[in-house]
């Protein structure tokens, strides 16, 4: 297999164009390929949202004191192996039948996902923070730019300047898609397919749907792999490490309830609510671009 790039997530000059929108900013910040937090953050200028910084400290007030900082670190370091080690399951191929490379890069993430899960911080963060209606996704994604500290801990999972960039500015790729994850008490009560009352809380999904499509992986390219071309192979690295990133983040914003308080709380909510959606956008990109397989896009070109 030829050497590629794949473990290099990156953003489009669209992408780009759709991020800059997102934050209100006109004009140009940087070519795609040069492009920055760091641009976007002094074209920002300083400044909070009151409105996250409330719903911050109200969540650190739900959960102080029921973190264990030692899960979520030893969690946390275990995604930054993962990181590291995603190339070289790519380059190793299409997993053999029964293999679970990409099963076993999830393990130190539901770690964290089921600690998170029995202290209630998923049921908190759905009652305080925003929906992703535009402009609550505006807000989000804005004061996470500004949350240098909080976005600085990818550097230390592995992920360079340019694709803790990209990860951010992933959740411009499916904002339309974003409003329709809405909280479990928003769903109409009057569902056939399903009971809402069995619905998890919204950021919870975003979580758990991440790592579940990423440990389908192993079993949905092996039995597709004369359908998988290599291209759409390579998006499905990109997307699982970006979905990594978002989770990461998550993870890190709830550490610091833990004690260790670095990020002031817009930024705490910030990490919360943009990590979410940037995994919710990777589940759909990872859908759209892997799963979802059409005739066009098949391997061997629709023969």
């Amino acid at each position: 297999m030829e050497d590629s790039n794949i473990q290099e997530v990156s953003i489009g000059e669209e992408e780009r164009r759709d991020f800059l929108k997102l934050l209100g900013l006109t004009g140009s910040v940087g070519a795609a390929s040069q492009f920055s937090l760091s641009d976007i953050r002094s074209a920002l200028g300083s400044g909070t949202s009151s409105e996250l910084a409330a719903m911050g400290e109200a969540i650190r007030a739900d959960l102080t004191g029921t973190v264990d900082a030692d899960v979520l670190a030893n969690s946390m370091t275990g995604v930054a192996t993962a990181v590291e080690t995603l190339p070289d399951v790519r380059a190793a191929g299409f997993p053999a039948e029964e293999a679970t490379p990409y099963q076993e890069l999830t393990e130190p993430a539901w770690e964290a996902y089921r600690h998170l899960s029995d202290i209630g911080f998923f049921a908190s963060a759905e009652e305080h923070l925003p929906a992703y209606t535009s402009e609550g996704l505006a807000t989000t994604t804005e004061e996470l730019v500004r949350a240098e500290p909080l976005t600085a801990t990818l550097s230390e999972a592995g992920f360079s300047e340019q694709e803790i960039t990209a990860t951010v500015a992933s959740v411009t790729s499916q904002q339309e898609l974003l409003k329709h994850w809405v909280p479990a008490s928003d769903l109409p009560a009057d569902i056939n397919e399903f009971d809402p009352a069995n619905v998890g809380p919204l950021h919870k999904r975003a979580a758990g749907g991440a790592l579940l499509w990423i440990d389908g992986l192993d079993d949905h390219l092996w039995r597709n792999k004369v359908l998988v071309s290599e291209q759409m192979y390579d998006q499905g690295v990109q997307h699982t490490k970006t979905m990594l990133g978002g989770l990461h983040l998550m993870t890190a914003a709830a550490h610091d309830i833990a004690g260790a308080g670095e990020f002031d709380d817009a930024h705490l909510a910030a990490g919360l609510a943009g990590g979410a959606a940037i995994m919710i956008a990777g589940q759909e990109n990872m859908a759209g671009d892997v799963y979802r397989i059409t005739d066009e896009m098949r391997a061997d070109g629709g023969f």
